[in-house]
């Protein structure tokens, strides 16, 4: 029975399925300098070269790309303004409960915002939440189920 949209050996019945991968994930931000500092020299994420007005950092096969908020939302075509939960957290998996408190603290150190320290989860794992300079939120895991670290 055709299911439009359902996934056969990697076609849909409509056609080939698009390739599955993130290549960037950009993140507006309020002030370039100090986020590019914070993922720098906190996070110690490695930057790759970037031109002026944007940074751009590896992340295994996807990059993080950091871009002026107000010339994002102008890119997009959507208004600035807006506050609270934006709907989305960021995760990083560690190896062990030791390194979720770890970079936790060394969050902590560098001036970043502990959001939720690290604690036991009910889906098995450990994890904790810090706010980036900007109060976008990055979850930092343990979770013995997931395979890639």
């Amino acid at each position: 029975m055709y299911t439009p949209g359902k996934m056969y050996a990697n076609h849909t019945l409509d056609g080939p399925c698009q390739e599955p991968r993130i290549s960037f994930v950009t993140l507006g931000v309020g002030d370039l300098e100090r986020s590019d500092r914070s993922y720098l020299e906190v996070l110690r994420l490695p930057r790759l070269e970037s031109p002026p007005g944007v940074s751009f950092f590896e992340m295994g096969r996807t990059w993080l790309s950091l871009y002026p908020r107000e010339e994002l939302a102008a890119d997009a075509g959507v208004p600035e303004a807006g506050s609270g939960f934006p709907g989305f957290t960021l995760a990083q998996n560690v190896r062990s409960e030791a390194e979720v408190d770890r970079l936790l603290e060394e969050v902590k150190s560098g001036g970043g915002r502990i959001v939720k320290p690290g604690q036991r989860a009910d889906w098995g794992g450990y994890s904790g939440y810090f706010g980036d300079p900007d109060g976008l939120l990055w979850e930092v895991a343990w979770n013995p189920g997931f395979p890639h670290v």
